[in-house]
């Protein structure tokens, strides 16, 4: 019997159990520099906000969440107010049907069931039933559709520059105009870009990067009033219908607020 190894030792292990979970208290915020393992990885939240970073984007993990993360793919992180979750670790053989790319998906409760039960195991031994819940949780992970809680960076060195830009500063309120002479392009080119590299218009990215950071600032106590501003919304009243019309709840009644 194999007592069950850290974290950072069964994330570089390719062998080994199919499946082997781990769960995670946040009493501070961290961050993490990139990094890659040879297993695939989901990290899952349950109180609190992560945002991880790839070369190809940028994800919100809210509360109810996870992101998927495909074997060797290159990672940060970063998490917003204190937190809890877990971490789930799969072999690359178990890899080969899931999705290929970052996704954030939302987690039905059989599925964090599993996820939590795999977690309580104390050693990395793999009887019939506990292979049957890690067959379980592959299944479920490979039937989860993406949320719409990623920013996929653009490929074009001008484009990936203003989208670096406006993740460091979602509320900076130059119009498409100003941002493509201050990228080196026109107008034109960035408008049809956009979409065609990112799947979003650069008014879509540019909103859907300031929600993306609502979020954070929600899990680390920021006062709605001081989001709507700080993130360069005209009307305080306009941000909550915005927010509304995007997750269903008021910022005030996100599961981010009440889990404070």
């Amino acid at each position: 019997m194999i007592d069950r190894r850290p974290p950072d030792q069964i994330g570089n292990d390719a062998e080994g159990p199919s499946v082997v979970a781990f769960t995670v208290e946040l009493r501070t915020e961290f961050a993490t520099p990139p990094h890659r393992h040879a297993r695939g990885q989901m990290i899952g939240c349950s109180r609190g906000v992560v945002t991880i970073a790839t070369d190809a984007g940028s994800w919100v993990v809210p509360a109810g969440h996870a992101i998927w993360l495909p074997p060797y793919q290159v990672h940060g992180g970063q998490s917003f107010g204190p937190g809890a979750g877990w971490s789930l670790y799969l072999a690359p053989s178990t890899c080969q049907a899931l999705p290929p790319a970052p996704r954030t998906v939302a987690i039905p409760p059989l599925l964090r069931e599993a996820i939590l039960r795999a977690a309580s195991w104390p050693d990395e031994a793999m009887d019939e039933p506990r292979q049957r819940i890690a067959d379980l949780i592959v299944h479920e992970i490979g039937m989860l559709p993406a949320e719409a809680l990623g920013l996929p960076v653009p490929r074009d060195p001008r484009l990936r520059r203003i989208a670096r830009a406006l993740l460091e500063q979602p509320a900076d309120g130059r119009s498409i105009d100003q941002w493509a002479a201050w990228a080196g392009t026109t107008a034109r080119t960035l408008s049809r870009r956009f979409p065609q590299e990112t799947g979003l218009s650069f008014v879509d990215w540019r909103q859907r990067a300031r929600l993306m950071r609502a979020l954070e600032m929600l899990a680390e106590g920021t006062p709605v009033t001081t989001i709507a501003i700080d993130l360069g919304y005209n009307s305080i009243s306009g941000f909550i219908a915005l927010f509304r019309r995007t997750f269903g709840v008021t910022p005030a009644a996100h599961p981010i607020r009440l889990a404070r």
